[in-house]
């Protein structure tokens, strides 16, 4: 059974485990160095909103947060699962909880999210969970290449 709380600082180290590759650390995070440290996962932290983990029999296995979070628009940053834990609902569990923190915490109408090119699963998921893409930009990968950052919107019904 999945449940969500806040983060907490001794998950640091777990949550820094996630990422496997610089590309996956990339999705996760653009600005940090692979490998992901703690120090560099608590300064984004700290600048964010709603840190939040979602556990599993106990076990950390996802997390998220808020990058932005004024003018009714909530935006999810830092979206992470655990290696074992994909494929298994985790992600779809993390966005549903946050889209509800947006509306309930901060009055939001609007909840954007932001996927890589490459992430397929997460494009598709996006999809799913009733976001769409408004806009498109160009960013350079961890391997140098081009790769296009979408940017997808929710709208809240209330």
């Amino acid at each position: 059974m999945l449940q969500h709380r806040p983060f907490f600082n001794d998950d640091l180290q777990t949550i820094c485990s996630f990422p496997q590759t610089k590309e996956e650390l990339y999705y996760f995070f653009p600005k940090a160095t692979y490998p992901l440290t703690p120090e560099q996962l608590q300064m984004a932290i700290d600048q964010r909103s709603d840190s939040t983990v979602v556990e599993q029999n106990g076990d950390v296995v996802g997390f998220a947060n808020f990058y932005h979070w004024q003018g009714r628009t909530c935006c999810i940053g830092n979206v992470v699962v655990s290696p074992l834990a994909r494929g298994r609902g985790v992600a779809e569990f993390l966005i549903k909880t946050m889209i509800h923190l947006a509306g309930i915490r901060h009055a939001a109408m609007f909840i954007e999210i932001s996927c890589f090119n490459g992430n397929t699963a997460g494009i598709l998921l996006y999809k799913k969970l009733g976001f769409k893409p408004f806009d498109i930009e160009e960013r350079q990968g961890p391997n140098g290449k081009r790769v296009a950052l979408i940017h997808m919107r929710h709208q809240l019904i209330k």
